[in-house]
């Protein structure tokens, strides 16, 4: 007869047979450790974390939830002194006049600003963070009206009720908003690239056009390139958007095929929108460009200075019409 080894069986009676198993075989050791009253109190903040999908621009991100009532951070404010922008300038070069009358041009780039609005939403659902918020203009070659389209751009956005724009020259080699726009000279966004110590938030300009903000291209250096390049470009440019969620960041860079800076831009933006001069730019070219901004998940095509459509179709002529 196989002989077989016995457990003992306490002799004390009082208590549940679990409570007396416990008791017998010390199994509070395996307990969990005691919630801090902290958290049981309330007091605690609530953090989740969870690993994004392998796919999309988020991709192996850890993304941390913050209770719904938690406050949210306060916007960056660009503090200094307000800035004229000078109208008759505006007028003189074709550009939109942000007191003027509604013309065909406005009309024109309001329908431009509402895709870039639409997809710039859709980017935030999507949890691009603030990618979603930065628009790259460029071109293929000079000439085809980037910085044209850039500042009707931005004076467009501008004008809406609940958005607010920073256009930005990051055409370091041959910066030119601040001439169109009338506006003084000073530091920016390449000395902050190249200087961690001066925060970029004090380098744009304040204008009288409500929601209209303007940085400066910066002090020229011919490393540019690896400037933007470096890893101190992401959080200068997050810097801009902090605790704002309704501004969007308008970039005019150098043409693409020109210069180095449009493709290093286009990794830290959510769209980019490629001008061509409908009378000048070759296929060719457009190829070429759409290549080098690979890393931006957006390219769209805005055809400029168009004289004649195949279908008839004028967009933003209904207030010049008459009869």
């Amino acid at each position: 007869m196989t002989e077989h080894s016995k457990i003992s069986v306490p002799a004390e009676t009082d208590g549940s047979l679990i409570e007396r198993a416990v008791r017998a075989f010390d199994l509070h050791a395996f307990a969990p450790p005691p919630v801090p009253a902290a958290i049981t109190n309330g007091a605690a903040v609530k953090v989740q974390a969870e690993v994004a999908p392998q796919s999309g621009p988020l991709a192996g991100v850890i993304v941390a939830e913050l209770p719904a009532n938690a406050p949210a951070p306060e916007p960056v404010r660009f503090a200094g002194p307000v800035h004229p922008i000078d109208r008759e300038r505006l007028r003189e070069q074709g550009l939109i006049d942000p007191e003027g009358a509604v013309t065909a041009l406005l009309e024109e780039f309001r329908i431009v600003k509402r895709q870039i609005l639409l997809e710039a939403a859709e980017l935030r659902r999507a949890q691009a963070g603030s990618a979603a918020q930065r628009v790259l203009i460029c071109s293929p070659h000079p000439g085809e009206g980037k910085t044209f389209c850039a500042v009707n751009l931005a004076l467009s956005i501008a004008a809406e009720k609940e958005s607010e724009v920073v256009l930005v020259d990051a055409d370091f080699a041959k910066p030119s908003i601040l001439s169109v726009l009338g506006l003084p000279g000073g530091p920016g966004l390449m000395d902050a690239l190249a200087d961690p110590a001066i925060d970029v938030a004090e380098c744009v300009l304040a204008t009288d056009v409500p929601g209209l903000w303007v940085l400066p291209a910066g002090n020229m250096n011919s490393s540019d390139t690896e400037f933007l390049a470096s890893s101190q470009t992401r959080a200068v440019l997050d810097r801009l958007t902090a605790g704002a969620p309704q501004r969007m960041v308008i970039f005019d860079s150098p043409p693409v095929l020109a210069a180095s800076p449009a493709a290093e831009l286009a990794k830290y933006v959510g769209q980019a929108v490629l001008v061509a001069r409908a009378d000048r730019t070759g296929q060719g070219a457009l190829e070429d460009a759409v290549s080098l901004l690979s890393a931006c998940p957006n390219i769209q095509l805005l055809l400029n200075a168009v004289q004649f459509s195949p279908s008839g179709r004028r967009f933003g002529t209904y207030y010049g019409y008459e009869g």
